[in-house]
């Protein structure tokens, strides 16, 4: 069952919120854990091609490790939801409290090691994140908000280039497309404002509040069933 009127509209703001959280972490794990991208693979599959060519001694590991580990959190979210009606469901919302409590976690764990992770911690605690989010990219396109993504940027931006530019107008800027990249970026320079400022712990904390307060609202406002 997919979401209409005001509960679409909550969930449309919900996934926008969940798009902030992937430009946050993607800043976390590019800024502070050896350029590897969490949230937006694309990034990694680039970096890895570079990496294994040896170019500028980018990584290879974490790259890996973290396309590998948001492919299982995506595969074990599909798998929860198998047989799940379209929408936020319970399921939904056990899946977004799954992702906040390892999000909040590495929080914990960051800050109790009073800073940033050393050696072989860096591609662990980005291959855990990066699990996380794609068990929330995963749940994204269950909730099916239409014209909302919360980690495919490239398409978006040729999306509202190509078609909502020439059409003009107002809608040609204020669309959910425009929206999602504007997410992305605003959750960008949070996070690397953050990593500024204060340590890893921080943003990734954020971002762990920001998903449990979007399963929260949208178990109480948005879910169907």
């Amino acid at each position: 069952m997919r979401v209409s009127g005001e509960a679409e509209r909550l969930a449309l703001a919900l996934t926008w919120v969940l798009t902030f959280v992937t430009g946050v972490v993607d800043a976390v794990g590019f800024l502070g854990l050896d350029r590897v991208f969490t949230g937006n693979m694309t990034g990694n599959i680039v970096i890895l091609g570079m990496g294994a060519a040896g170019a500028d001694a980018l990584p290879v590991l974490g790259p890996a490790l973290a396309l590998l580990a948001f492919a299982g959190g995506a595969l074990a979210a599909g798998v929860a939801l198998r047989g799940a009606p379209s929408g936020w469901g319970t399921r939904v919302t056990a899946l977004l409290g799954a992702q906040t409590v390892v999000l909040g976690a590495l929080a914990v764990g960051l800050a109790l090691a009073g800073g940033e992770p050393d050696g072989p911690a860096r591609p662990a605690v980005a291959a855990a994140t990066a699990a996380a989010m794609g068990c929330q990219a995963a749940v994204a396109r269950r909730v099916g908000v239409a014209g909302m993504t919360t980690v495919v940027v490239t398409s978006t931006l040729t999306g509202w280039a190509a078609e909502s530019l020439p059409r003009g107008g107002r809608g040609a800027f204020a669309n959910r497309g425009t929206a999602a990249i504007l997410a992305i970026f605003l959750g960008a320079v949070a996070g690397a404002v953050l990593l500024r400022a204060t340590e890893l712990a921080v943003p990734m904390g954020l971002a762990a509040a920001l998903c449990g307060l979007v399963a929260l609202v949208g178990h109480r406002r948005v879910r169907g069933g």
